[in-house]
């Protein structure tokens, strides 16, 4: 059996600007955005914001520092998700595909993936939230039985 490398790199992109080399490499990740006809009938593609209560090490540098609010939001992608995070002028994309994708809802709902972590506070904006991320679920369980989206009609 060959020793095969594996390169662990953090899916998190500057994407204030557009930048065609990194738009490929999300497409080619977690597929193109939806339709608008496909985003109607998945009663829409994106989610409320959240607002960041803590985040592991690797965001902190991508989080206000003046302030104690930050916000977020979930993309719907055919094979994963992104996660918008603002910072003042700035905006970051964290790339998740769905089999890597963990989420645990505690006093906070947490999202993991690759070792890195964001958790939402749960109040008010979550609570709004909670009928997407339950079509998180299904499409990531609906991904993962297609055989990660290999007989997937998305």
């Amino acid at each position: 059996m060959p020793f095969e490398l594996i390169i662990l790199r953090i899916m998190l992109f500057n994407t204030t600007y557009v930048d065609n080399a990194i738009t490929r490499e999300i497409n080619t990740l977690l597929g193109k955005p939806y339709s608008f006809l496909k985003a109607i009938q998945l009663k829409g593609t994106g989610s409320h914001r959240m607002m960041i209560e803590e985040v592991s090490p690797h965001f902190r540098n991508v989080l206000n520092a003046n302030s104690d609010i930050n916000y977020a939001n979930i993309e719907l992608r055919p094979k994963g998700i992104i996660l918008h995070i603002n910072k003042g002028l700035q905006n970051y994309s964290w790339i998740i595909p769905y089999f890597k994708l963990a989420l645990f809802q505690s006093e906070t709902l947490s999202i993991h993936a690759d070792g890195m972590f964001i958790k939402f506070r749960n109040n008010q904006f979550l609570r709004k939230n909670y009928s997407f991320l339950a079509k998180i679920v299904r499409l990531k369980e609906h991904y993962i039985q297609s055989d990660y989206g290999k007989t997937s009609n998305s």
